[in-house]
């Protein structure tokens, strides 16, 4: 083993990087040329299926068969003439990747001919085989049925399949036999449509001239690259995704000299491989850099409308693993590939947009829009507020629960930054008390609006602990996963947004109906808003133990365990609000619990066979053949008479013993720990199980691998070292 690490390490020495052309010198050359976009659809259809697809995109109205047909025959004609000969639905499974089943633009004629075919009937619908899609008790083992249907907000593109030619990709919801959603877009698109709804009626007190209003999303995609050789000479990597065991190498991050560093050649061209194919692919990718740890990096897009974001997250993830092949490079995605330095998260950066172009959560120094910004902002906190749990659970994994609350990695427990200068206004406007107006006075003068200052977002620094941060005219939901689809936490968020908008709405309803002056009846609610859910705002250092004991002292949650966090979802506040919204029903709410758990427990799963295995046929193997070695040298010097020589050895012999006695017990125990969880028929009790008495032996079995790791000798070591994985680059 130490051999083939070794060759690993003179492997990934030996790279160079991979010469990389660009499509073109410029950008808007090649920008969206494997998307059907609006462009290339206005060029292909007739008006009035034109007229017709965009309505329904922008209304989510039905489109007719007819259309369907004439839109499938545009489809194919452009994808047949970029190459394509295959097509798929590509969906989002909740296994948490994405899904496609390709089928050829052909059928045969029973004379035996074949005929080039593509009808609107595969445009809208396929029907693949659900049996082995995670569907948390929607349908039986035995049932096979499930379907997906045609997205047409989010535009076809083609995926490049290297010699294999292109596959036009239609990206489609994903549901039960019964009508269920088995996917994350189903319930992504009703959580926007009710969100429009509700903010589009909340706009009429302020604009109403604004007939839509849309989500934004910008994800930040963080990741570590590991040379392949390395990656594969890691056996934890493959199977979980993560070291289950490395010691800290003597330098890690603690000179924060790769964060905005120069970017090492092979990475960068990897770096501008990918953005080459997103680019092509309409993902507007636009920053990358290094992040704080080493072998770290970062890539993020320009805002696009929440859906169509999500879509393109999800398809960079897979292009990356696809470029990386191609440069020896693996994309580690998980949450903490290395003990002791930061995790990977994916923060989400999200707004809201009217279609008349403003920026719902952008502050001003015009009254009148400071008020509809506060009113967008104190319902979006009074959301957060409400539903901290379900938000919570939202971003509950495996992966993620190694992050939260380590390096840069903001704690479980939600909290709110708005910065000084709002929490300022906010309390301003709390005491002011009664006001009464006379006729021709200044409202809003009066309400203290006119004195906000007009570079609110710039006055207060951001704060990189908050999980949930206001940083200008967006907030940032920094708690997400790097391995995560942003659908789980923005189908939540967006969901109590728009339920606590509609709550807002009747109770302004109810105080316009007795008389009372617009402006002041809002500025009233939002006063009781900020007094109800102040004891979320916290603008300190959310990594501070002090926090931890203040955050407990105000009511706020610290759910550190994933199956507990998890459990939120069934809540019967979360039920209703989901289901009250048309989100999701109580059976799809507590189906997908269920598959949460279980892709719990399995990955603990592994990660718990993965540390036996390496334990015991990697460490313990290796140990005592060095043990064997030592004893040897140490009886050669007592037979020399060199007692005093020998003692060492002897000592050295013996705490190698000890420390492999311990694996062995504990490894046996974590084994008899899991026999117990897996004879646990209640599935919240077997997560719990291997959440907490399976997984606590995780630590106690590294500590003592990590520490043989520096006493055997470094050549007889089997596996990477973190030194070998973070820095050859």
């Amino acid at each position: 083993m130490a051999n083939m690490r070794f060759k690993a390490i003179e492997t990934a020495h030996n790279r160079t990087a991979i010469s990389v052309t660009p499509p073109s010198d410029k950008v808007a050359d090649y920008y969206g040329s494997y998307t059907f976009s609006d462009d290339v659809m206005k060029t292909l259809l007739t008006p009035e299926a034109y007229y017709k697809v965009s309505n329904a995109i922008k209304s989510g109205s039905r489109i007719d068969r007819e259309i369907a047909d004439e839109v499938a025959a545009a489809m194919k004609s452009w994808a047949t003439s970029k190459g394509a000969t295959h097509y798929t639905h590509w969906f989002q499974p909740l296994t948490g990747g994405t899904a496609e089943k390709h089928d050829a633009f052909f059928d045969v004629t029973p004379q035996g001919k074949a005929i080039e075919k593509f009808k609107g009937s595969a445009l809208v619908q396929q029907e693949p085989d659900a049996s082995s899609f995670p569907s948390g008790g929607l349908r039986a083992t035995f049932e096979a049925r499930g379907y997906t249907g045609w997205d047409p907000s989010s535009p076809a593109f083609l995926m490049d399949n290297g010699a294999g030619g292109k596959t036009l990709c239609i990206p489609s919801v994903f549901i039960s036999y019964t009508g269920e959603a088995l996917d994350y877009k189903t319930p992504i698109l009703r959580a926007l449509h009710m969100l429009d709804k509700a903010a589009t009626a909340v706009m009429y007190y302020f604009d109403r001239n604004v007939e839509k209003v849309t989500a934004t999303l910008g994800p930040e995609q963080e990741y570590f690259l590991v040379d392949k050789a390395l990656y594969y000479a890691r056996p934890d990597l493959m199977m979980a995704g993560r070291t289950v065991f490395g010691h800290s190498p003597a330098k890690g991050q603690q000179l924060e000299d790769h964060y905005f560093g120069s970017i090492p050649p092979r990475v960068n061209a990897f770096m501008v491989d990918f953005e080459y194919e997103a680019w092509k692919l309409g993902i507007p990718v636009r920053t990358r850099h290094n992040e704080v740890a080493p072998g770290q990096f970062e890539c993020a897009p320009t805002f696009e409308e929440l859906n169509l974001a999500i879509d393109h997250n999800a398809l960079l993830m897979d292009l990356m693993n696809k470029v990386a092949e191609k440069h020896h490079f693996k994309v580690l995605f998980h949450e903490k590939p290395f003990a002791g330095i930061n995790g990977s998260g994916k923060h989400n950066n999200w707004s809201m947009m009217t279609d008349t172009g403003v920026n719902l959560l952008a502050p001003s120094s015009k009254p009148k829009e400071t008020l509809r910004f506060l009113t967008f902002l104190m319902n979006t906190v009074k959301a957060v507020h409400d539903h901290a749990d379900l938000l919570r659970a939202s971003i509950a994994s495996a992966g993620n629960e190694y992050r939260l609350g380590a390096n840069e990695a903001p704690p479980a427990i939600v909290s709110i930054f708005l910065g000084d200068e709002l929490i300022r206004l906010l309390e301003t406007l709390e005491n002011r008390g009664e006001i009464q107006l006379e006729k021709g006075d200044n409202v809003f003068y009066k309400l203290g609006i006119t004195r906000t200052p007009p570079l609110m977002r710039d006055n207060t620094d951001r704060n990189r602990t908050s999980p949930f941060a206001f940083t200008g005219n967006k907030f940032e939901y920094r708690a997400v996963g790097g391995s995560a689809n942003s659908a789980s936490p923005m189908i939540i968020l967006n969901t109590i947004v728009a339920n606590q908008l509609q709550e807002f709405k009747k109770e302004l309803e109810v105080r316009l109906e007795t008389g009372e002056k617009k402006e002041l009846a809002i500025v009233d609610i939002l006063k009781d808003y900020y007094r109800h859910s102040k004891r979320i705002l916290f603008q300190g250092n959310g990594y501070s133990e002090e926090w931890i004991q203040e955050a407990a002292n105000r009511g706020l949650t610290n759910i550190a365990s994933t199956p507990i966090a998890l459990a939120k979802y069934i809540e019967p506040s979360a039920i209703a609000v989901l289901e009250k919204m048309g989100v999701l029903t109580e059976r799809e709410v507590h189906a997908r619990y269920e598959i949460e758990l279980e892709n719990y427990i399995k990955k603990v799963q592994i990660e718990s066979r993965v540390i036996g295995d390496l334990a015991l046929n990697h460490v313990v193997s290796t140990t005592i053949k060095y043990q064997f070695q030592l004893a040897q040298t140490a009886k050669a010097l007592v037979e020399l008479e060199l007692i005093d020589e020998a003692q060492p050895l002897k000592e050295l012999i013996k705490e190698v013993s000890q420390r492999v006695s311990i694996i062995k017990q504990a490894v046996d125990d974590m084994t008899e720990a899991r026999k117990k969880a897996n004879n646990t028929e209640d599935i919240a009790e077997r997560a719990i199980l291997y959440g907490s008495e399976v997984k606590d032996y995780f630590d106690k079995i590294r500590y003592e691998v990590d520490k043989l790791e520096l006493l055997i000798d470094d050549e007889d070591w089997p596996l990477v070292k973190y030194r070998e994985m973070l820095f050859v680059k």
